[in-house]
């Protein structure tokens, strides 16, 4: 398995907020089933330039490796759960990027 840690980043629009709280509550318990950490979400990015900006909701977390991300996506729970975010909310992007390499 690869040590290397993994952000991924999410872009979203929330157009129903009651059914989208079901698949927050959810989220948090799945995210550390596999190592995951949360680290932060925006509802009013800043775009400073570029000809597609943000739009609704951004949110940050990693994993500990790619592994860990494809798992913890695949997760037959977490594709459930994620049945509640397809229903109340329009996915832009959710993206993995990994970190850099450990240096030699």
């Amino acid at each position: 398995m690869s040590e290397q840690k993994v952000f991924m980043i999410a872009n979203l629009k929330i157009n129903d907020k009651d059914t989208y709280q079901i698949y927050e509550k959810g989220f948090f318990p799945i995210l550390k089933k596999y190592d995951g950490e949360f680290i932060t979400y925006d509802d009013s990015v800043e775009t400073f330039e570029g000809s597609s900006p943000l739009e609704g909701r951004a949110i940050i977390f990693s994993f500990p490796s790619p592994e860990k991300a494809r798992e913890w996506f695949n997760d037959p729970e977490y594709q459930e759960l994620a049945k509640n975010r397809r229903t109340a909310a329009e996915l832009k992007n959710l993206s993995m990027i990994k970190s850099l390499p450990a240096r030699k």
